[in-house]
């Protein structure tokens, strides 16, 4: 039976994995009710585990490296209670799989090269190299929809990512190319690296250690 995490967690768990986030997109991560994610997320900030941050007229919490061990603390332990670390070590080997796809998906988006330039920026000009892409992307969404399947059955918390990244591709779909690798937005390859960072947290794998998703 899936296993929900405990409010604490989740809260914290959020902040990591998105980077930085705020009190709204913290609660609307986790469910957690804005009230209660507000008082955790102060609370937090009183044992020095988040830090609150500000750039370019917007601010969010970010974690500490107090924060990062004691999230990594409570992480281990739940895996040890639910008995879901085999479960979550299979699926990580399978998104390292997807996850050299959505590399070289994201990177022909980006670059379309041409004769003596394999370099060139790709201007979205040739609709059958970028309808490949979104082919690739959608066909790894499928894969990712078994994967993440997978996890919730185990952990809830993993609930969430196949909605997200299909919301993304439904929009590059419709003509907003900036869904597939733009930033600030919960693009594709956004939504993709939260995932890669989920995974490789709740493992306690140190992601130098891990293949780039970028």
């Amino acid at each position: 039976m899936t296993h929900a995490s405990a409010p604490d967690l989740s809260v914290l768990h959020a902040v990591r994995v998105a980077g930085v986030a705020d009190d709204a997109a913290v609660s609307d991560r986790t469910g957690v009710d804005l009230e209660t994610a507000a008082e955790l997320l102060l609370d937090f900030e009183a044992y020095g585990w988040v830090t609150h941050v500000e750039f370019g007229g917007t601010g969010g919490w970010t974690l500490t490296e107090r924060g990062r061990a004691q999230d990594s603390r409570k992480l281990g332990e739940e895996l040890d209670q639910t008995g879901a670390r085999t479960t979550v070590e299979q699926a990580h080997k399978e998104f390292e799989t997807l996850n050299g796809r959505l590399v070289r998906a994201c990177t022909d988006w980006q670059l379309r090269p041409v004769e003596g330039d394999r370099l060139t920026s790709n201007d979205h000009t040739d609709p059958q190299w970028d309808g490949r892409v979104l082919d690739e992307l959608t066909a790894i969404g499928v894969e990712l929809i078994r994967l993440i399947g997978t996890l919730v059955s185990v952990l809830r918390r993993f609930d969430g990512y196949a909605d997200r990244f299909d919301a993304a591709l439904t929009r590059a779909r419709a003509g907003d190319g900036r869904w597939v690798t733009g930033v600030g937005v919960a693009s594709c390859h956004a939504v993709w690296m939260e995932l890669h960072e989920d995974l490789l947290s709740t493992l306690g794998i140190a992601r130098d250690a891990a293949p780039e998703s970028r």
